[in-house]
């Protein structure tokens, strides 16, 4: 069996480093992102995997990742669009569009950016499989619910951003049947300075992530999944 070649966006730090020194582990050839190519490669050298410079906001950065990746592999085998901001944290409203189109910019338009530039890679695996970093901040299901976590806290653009990347991967799961495509929902997980307050470990936090993107031809597509299975939209 070919060796698995995996992307994960925004994997110089925090979740998407932790999944890419998982994988790396389990044997897959795994390349992280950062937008400071400088930072990528501390990065990779920490784990011992590949990098490339990608700044999903930029799309002449997305177009040569894409490229260079090409050069060097000819196909990508797996995506994790990982890469994403929290925009900070304000009442409703004091939330204005220019806040919002920040967030979206990373959250929605970079997830869509690089998906639509490396489909092509994606094509030629025998068994192409992206995995979209969404949160259960984004699922109306858990904010709704008294009993979540997630329904204590209101979060205006990053909440409605994860929603958006929820709908995404079910729109391009129906249509991009040849790929495997999933939402996860890491957790409330401290990963950072910029999500300080959670209670998972990066552990927890990227089962899921791993557990996606680890799956095999006859494991699901368009879900949405937490390190404990499915959960609602």
């Amino acid at each position: 069996m070919k060796e698995r070649i995996v992307l994960v966006t925004g994997g110089s730090t925090g979740l998407g480093h932790t999944a890419a020194n998982r994988l790396k582990k389990l044997g897959y050839h795994v390349y992280i992102s950062s937008r400071n190519e400088e930072k990528a490669a501390k990065a990779a050298a920490e784990i011992g995997v590949s990098y490339i410079a990608l700044d999903v906001t930029d799309e002449a950065s997305v177009i040569a990742a894409a490229e260079a990746i090409n050069a060097k592999e000819g196909r990508l085998d797996i995506l994790i669009n990982n890469a994403g901001i929290p925009g900070g944290y304000a009442a409703p409203a004091d939330i204005d569009a220019e806040t919002m189109r920040h967030v979206f910019e990373t959250n929605v338009f970079g997830l869509v950016s690089v998906t639509h530039y490396f489909i092509d890679l994606l094509s030629q695996s025998d068994f192409p499989v992206i995995v979209n970093v969404s949160s259960g901040l984004g699922s109306f299901g858990q904010v709704q619910n008294p009993d979540k976590i997630e329904s204590k806290v209101n979060s205006l653009a990053y909440s409605s951003s994860k929603a958006a990347v929820s709908m995404l991967t079910v729109q391009y799961a129906k249509g991009l049947p040849n790929i495997k495509i999933n939402a996860v929902d890491p957790g409330p997980t401290k990963t950072g300075d910029n999500f300080s307050n959670g209670m998972q470990t990066l552990e927890e936090g990227s089962d899921a992530i791993v557990k996606l993107a680890t799956i095999d031809e006859n494991g699901p597509t368009g879900g949405f999944f937490n390190r404990e299975g499915v959960i609602p939209w």
